[in-house]
């Protein structure tokens, strides 16, 4: 009995010390947790949180989405922030194709600020993405959707911005005019969205100048590195390659088989590079981004922004796909289409071959260059819309002043680098139009991970938060 006593008492013993190392790792993991923990938001970020989500979750593609609904919603969103219904207008010119301008008028001691963003994002299949791509994801540090980044994450900042300069009782000295548009994502279908705007009512969008997507920033391990602001960007077009050929029944095979030629056309294209073009605005990029760069790279950087590199420095510079569309034009192969059953020979492939033109290049003559690379008179090359020309934006002394004062501010060591976009904006119709653009957004991604229009498309959650308290300090800034 004394026996069985003592063994109960040091069985309870050993139980105790168990219960108290475990409680005591339980509390430093709580403690742990508790500095690692993300700060709470602000009331301003939570909203921003609020309205970034719900645009995110509204489907605006161009197949089954909803560009109107979408557009609806942010209305409600500024109507709250104590906008009236009548700064708000909505233009719909295709059913669930709605664009939405705002205007915060100000004092008119200044002409107006414009500031631009599309909503309509490109398709994303389930089936293809790790979680549903219109439900926003915030996991291991990132927010994950379609349009997280382009460009939902610009407009649902400008939005709560607006929301929150006119719940601060803000009073701009100009009106700021703000444009959320569609059909962006279908590259120049011109019959909406900005080029629509500007085209039947210019009179809302008039402005000294304006802010949209193309710039942003680029990290490096992790550390923001570069801010790039967009003044210019390429031209867009698409070729439509087709081979013709009689068919047949695919028992009896010929020599002429147009998959055959147009496969062969196809991959002289794929090894074919375009003429090396330097301009003001490439020469500048990369003598500004050199001395945040190391070794080779920043003696390349140097070599291009003197504008007399060698063999061996383009060589090694366009092996990078980044640095190879900023210096020439390229034109890729994105879609193919061939035959019309198994057991028949084809009569007939096609190709559609999208093509980002240098603004300082002729497109008759990269028309001629392509034509000359596919290398096969069988094969016609048809162009689908003759690209639209889009000057460079001067650089605004003002405001470039400004955005390298609130980028030392927040990122202190950043250089400011103005750069042309390989991709293509609405910017281009406005700067047509006679308004300068820039593209910059204070939204920092690294440039291994860029994932617009790709799978599993995310931000890092701090970075977005980052981008949109610089895009509230820029406003307030160029408005007040």
């Amino acid at each position: 009995m004394r026996m069985q006593t003592r063994r109960r008492s040091q069985f309870s013993l050993r139980s105790a010390r168990t219960v108290l190392a475990l409680s005591l790792a339980l509390c430093g993991m709580a403690g742990v947790s508790a500095q690692t923990a993300a700060p709470p938001l602000t009331p301003q970020q939570q909203r921003f949180h609020d309205i970034y989500k719900e645009l995110i979750e509204i489907n605006t593609t161009h197949s089954v989405g909803d560009n109107t609904l979408a557009a609806r919603a942010m209305e409600k969103r500024l109507v709250e922030s104590g906008f009236a219904p009548g700064d708000i207008q909505i233009f719909e010119p295709f059913p669930k194709k709605g664009n939405l301008v705002l205007r915060f008028k100000g004092n008119g001691s200044k002409k107006p600020l414009l500031l631009l963003a599309h909503i309509d994002v490109v398709e994303a299949r389930r089936e293809d993405w790790k979680t549903d791509p219109f439900q926003l994801q915030e996991t291991g540090g990132y927010f994950t959707a379609r349009g997280a980044i382009d460009d939902k994450a610009m407009a649902s900042a400008l939005v709560s911005v607006l929301g929150q300069l006119k719940q601060e009782g803000f009073k701009p000295s100009r009106d700021i005019i703000l444009a959320l548009t569609a059909d962006e994502e279908r590259g120049d279908a011109l019959s909406n969205g900005a080029f629509w705007l500007i085209s039947n009512k210019p009179e809302l969008l008039q402005a000294e100048f304006g802010i949209n997507e193309g710039g942003g920033g680029e990290l490096r391990g992790g550390k923001p590195n570069l801010h790039r602001m967009q003044v210019a960007e390429k031209m867009y077009t698409t070729y439509m390659l087709e081979a013709r050929d009689v068919g047949g029944h695919s028992s009896v095979p010929t020599k002429s088989n147009p998959i055959y030629a147009l496969s062969a056309g196809l991959e002289r294209l794929g090894n074919y590079a375009f003429p090396i073009k330097l301009a003001d605005v490439t020469k500048t990029y990369f003598a500004r981004s050199a001395p945040f760069a190391t070794g080779q790279l920043a003696d390349d950087m140097r070599a291009i922004g003197g504008g007399n590199p060698d063999a061996a420095v383009i060589a090694r510079m366009t092996a990078n796909p980044a640095y190879n569309a900023q210096l020439r034009t390229t034109c890729v192969a994105t879609m193919v289409q061939a035959g019309h059953a198994e057991n028949a020979l084809p009569q007939s492939a096609k190709a559609t071959v999208n093509c980002r033109i240098l603004p300082h290049d002729d497109p008759e003559e990269i028309e001629r260059l392509l034509t000359q690379a596919v290398g096969n008179d069988k094969i016609v090359v048809r162009n689908m819309g003759k690209p639209l020309r889009s000057p460079a934006s001067p650089l605004n002394g003002d405001l470039v002043k400004t955005v390298e004062s609130l980028t030392q501010q927040m990122w202190p060591g950043v250089p400011v680098v103005p750069a042309m976009s390989t991709g293509a904006t609405d910017s281009r119709f406005l700067r047509n139009a006679g308004i300068p653009m820039y593209g910059v957004t204070g939204m920092f991604l690294e440039p291994s991970d860029a994932r617009a229009h790709g799978l599993d498309e995310r931000i890092e959650i701090q970075r977005l938060y980052d981008g949109r308290e610089f895009l509230y300090r820029l406003v307030s800034e160029v408005a007040k």
